[in-house]
C-alpha cells in the first residue's frame, strides 16, 4: 500500500513537472541560494513591493546590479559571488514588473521610470553611495541613475548596455515570443551557444510570456522612441566607468561598446572573448575578475 502511495505521488509529481517546469526549476534555484547564502529580501519603493537578493559580508562595501529586459535578479547568479568574495555586499533588485516585484497595472515600466525605482531602492536601503552596475536595458537604467543622482555611484559598470541612439536591426517581438520558433529565435539572438529548447518547457515559458509579456512590451515601445538615450550623457560621467561586452554579441554588437568607451573619457572597456549577450551569466570566469579588479581599485 505504501509503496502504491510513493508510485502514486511519483507520477503526479513527474506529470505536475512536465505541465509547469518553469517552477520546479525556478524552485531548485530558489534552494541553490539558501544554502549558499544569499538572502531574498523586499522593500516597499513609493509604494510598490520590490523584490531584491542580497549575497555577501555585512558591512562590505554595497555593490548595486541591475538584471535587463524580461530579466530578474538572478540573472546575476553567477557573477555576484566574486564581488561577495572579494568581500562586498551585492544588492540585486528584481525591477518593478519582473521577477518576485510587484507587477502594477498603472505603472510605465519605461527606462526612466525604473530608474526612478532604483534610486527610491538606494533610498529604502540607506544606501548612500554605491558601485552601479547594469545589463542591457539595466545598463540603460544605471546610466539614468548616474546621469540624475552622480552622487550616489561611486563606480559605473555596464554590461552588454543599451542606451545609445541605435535602431535595432532584429525583431524586437521577440522579447514576447509566441511560438516556439520564436522562443529558438531568441534563444540564438541572446547566445552564441543555443540550446534546443523541449517543448513541454518551451510551452510552459510561452504560458508566462502571455501573462506578463505586456510589461516588456511598454518597456521596449518606450525605448524604441529614441528618447532618453544616453550618447550626450555619457561624456559628461565624472565617476570611473567599466564597460564588458561579449565579443559576439548580435543583440547588441560589440561596436556599441566601443562606440560607449569613446564617449566615456575615463572608462575601460574589457571584451569577453567568444561570449554573446549574456556574458555576465555565460562567461563569469572571465569576467569576474576584471569587475572585481575595477571595484577594488
Amino acid at each position: 500500500m505504501i509503496l502504491w502511495g510513493l508510485a502514486t505521488l511519483a507520477v503526479a509529481a513527474g506529470i505536475s513537472f512536465l505541465l509547469r517546469p518553469v517552477s520546479y526549476f525556478d524552485g531548485a534555484m530558489y534552494v541553490r541560494e539558501a544554502f549558499s547564502g544569499v538572502k531574498s529580501r523586499a522593500v516597499e519603493v513609493h509604494g510598490f513591493h520590490i523584490h531584491y537578493l542580497e549575497e555577501g559580508p555585512a558591512g562590505g562595501e554595497p555593490v548595486v546590479l541591475i538584471h535587463g529586459l524580461g530579466g530578474r535578479a538572478e540573472d546575476w547568479r553567477n557573477l555576484a559571488p566574486y564581488l561577495a568574495r572579494a568581500g562586498f555586499r551585492v544588492y540585486m533588485p528584481d525591477l518593478l514588473g519582473y521577477g518576485r516585484s510587484g507587477l502594477p497595472a498603472d505603472f510605465s515600466y519605461s527606462v526612466p521610470d525604473e530608474a526612478g525605482i532604483v534610486i527610491g531602492f538606494l533610498d529604502a536601503l540607506g544606501l548612500k553611495q554605491v558601485d552601479l552596475g547594469g545589463w542591457s536595458m539595466g545598463g540603460w537604467i544605471a546610466q539614468l541613475v548616474a546621469a540624475e543622482a552622480p552622487e550616489r555611484v561611486a563606480r559605473l559598470m555596464l554590461f552588454d548596455s543599451a542606451g545609445l541612439h541605435v535602431v535595432p536591426d532584429w525583431d524586437t517581438r521577440l522579447f514576447t515570443p509566441k511560438t516556439a520558433a520564436q522562443l529558438q529565435e531568441l534563444e540564438s539572438l541572446l547566445t552564441p551557444h543555443p540550446h534546443r529548447i523541449p517543448g513541454f518547457v518551451a510551452e510552459d515559458v510561452l504560458r508566462l510570456s502571455g501573462r506578463t509579456g505586456w510589461v516588456v512590451d511598454r518597456a521596449m515601445a518606450s525605448m524604441l522612441t529614441g528618447e532618453n538615450v544616453t550618447d550626450n550623457l555619457l561624456p559628461q560621467f565624472k565617476m570611473p566607468v567599466l564597460i564588458v561586452w561579449g565579443e559576439r554579441d548580435t543583440l547588441l554588437p560589440v561596436a556599441q561598446g566601443q562606440t560607449m568607451h569613446r564617449l566615456a573619457a575615463q572608462s575601460e572597456l574589457e571584451v569577453a572573448a567568444g561570449c554573446g549577450h549574456l556574458a555576465p551569466l555565460e562567461c563569469a570566469p572571465q569576467i569576474g575578475p576584471w569587475v572585481v579588479a575595477f571595484v577594488e581599485k
